[in-house]
């Protein structure tokens, strides 16, 4: 199965698997934290398999549905109404991306080690790169470094937003094992870590606007200040060529990228949903319903026809990509990030808006999408570098020469 139009019934059928089994479990999950909710979504994970639509993304080979990016990110956009959605069709973040990378370039020893029991739900993993000391903005100024000593790798270095390390059975982590490479951007290399290596040390699950759980409670939905303190792992460790690290995760964005975008496309909707139904029923005085305001009014108009643009550019993008690649989407790709991610602020913050002091509270999803997906403008690039990508690409076509070299 390659499409989603190979199935024209599959999209339905996760829609209303997710509405039956995964939203009873939401407001648990809101008010008390993933631990709350960990042993029943383990029990409709098993479900999922049942029914056969359990790690679509992947090929049959790997026991998924063999889905192609443009169907994988329908399914997302799906999954994305609510926050437990992507869990539970072994979807989520970072875990999605990580199982690329060994199962790409990794030896056969690492996938059977690692990838396999990841692509099973046996285990999780977390994923190394930003360190508090560096912009994000520039995966190439890293202080982690790998150091050669024997038949070993030593890792030291301090990273933090090593998203969902609670719990994980390893980390994917960058760093520096080549300092004196020609170009910055062969700098640095991706090894597996075991979290059980003595040195690796989880040092706290970060506060996310004052939430961020107990360390072993909140697990997979966490973000984690991690430190490698002379961490000692086989030469082995490494995955792909050494140096190949800035390179290997440029390849995990942008499929990345449209998982992301799809996942926000499904929470704006649902957003938009929420929107309608507190605006048709809240009562403002004798006869006078929210949605009888102008302003609430021109607040859906306008969220329904962005939604409905990011999305078609998004799934455009998702097509570019299966036939071009990375580089021939490129400015699809920077475009589909800045876009979705500012459409989905504006209907989050609409939607919050529209439910007054209920939208402020875990009893809807909204506030909690509004903690954890403001960061959408933030991470895989901040806005302002892609609106740059793109305006350098169009200012380079129409023949802009490039700027003269500082004190030229």
């Amino acid at each position: 199965m390659s499409d989603v139009a190979a199935n024209p019934d599959l999209l339905n059928e996760i829609r209303a698997f997710v509405d039956e089994q995964v939203l009873p479990l939401e407001s648990d999950f809101l008010l008390h934290g993933f631990a709350a909710v960990r042993e029943r979504l383990e029990d409709v994970r098993a479900v999922a398999r049942q029914r056969g639509f359990f790690a679509p993304q992947l090929p049959p080979s790997l026991g998924g549905l063999g889905l192609g990016l443009a169907a994988v990110g329908e399914v997302s956009r799906v999954l994305g109404r609510t926050p437990l959605g992507h869990f539970v069709l072994h979807m989520q973040a970072p875990d999605v991306s990580n199982m690329e990378l060994p199962k790409r370039w990794g030896t056969p020893a690492q996938q059977e080690r690692w990838l396999l029991p990841l692509t099973r739900g046996e285990l999780r993993s977390c994923f190394s790169m930003t360190e508090p000391e560096h912009a994000g903005s520039n995966p190439t100024e890293l202080s982690t470094t790998a150091t050669r000593d024997g038949d070993s790798w030593v890792i030291r270095g301090r990273k933090w937003f090593t998203s969902s390390a609670d719990g994980a059975a390893f980390a994917i982590v960058m760093a520096v094992s080549n300092p004196d490479a020609a170009r910055p951007h062969e700098r640095a290399s991706f090894f597996l870590v075991p979290t059980d290596t003595p040195g690796f040390r989880l040092v706290q699950n970060l506060p996310v606007m004052g939430h961020g759980g107990p360390l072993g409670e909140a697990g997979w939905a966490s973000h984690a200040e991690v430190r490698y303190d002379d961490v000692r792992v086989p030469l082995d460790a490494l995955v792909g060529q050494e140096g190949a690290g800035f390179a290997m995760a440029q390849e995990r964005l942008g499929p990345g990228r449209i998982h992301h975008a799809m996942r926000w496309i499904g929470i704006a909707e649902r957003c938009l949903e929420l929107m309608v139904a507190r605006a048709a029923t809240r009562r403002l005085g004798p006869g006078v319903m929210l949605g009888h305001k102008d302003t609430v009014q021109g607040w859906i108009g306008r969220s329904w026809a962005e939604l409905e643009a990011a999305r078609l550019l998004v799934r455009d993008t998702a097509r570019d990509l299966e036939v071009a690649g990375q580089k021939g989407a490129r400015l699809r790709i920077s475009a589909v990030k800045l876009l979705v991610a500012d459409v989905l602020d504006r209907i989050m913050d609409k939607a919050l808006q529209v439910h007054g002091a209920l939208g402020m509270t875990d009893f809807t999803p909204i506030a909690f999408w509004y903690r954890h997906e403001r960061a959408a403008r933030i991470y895989d690039g901040p806005d302002e570098v892609h609106e740059q990508v793109i305006a350098r690409e169009l200012l380079g076509a129409a023949g802009m020469p490039k700027p003269a070299k500082s004190g030229a």
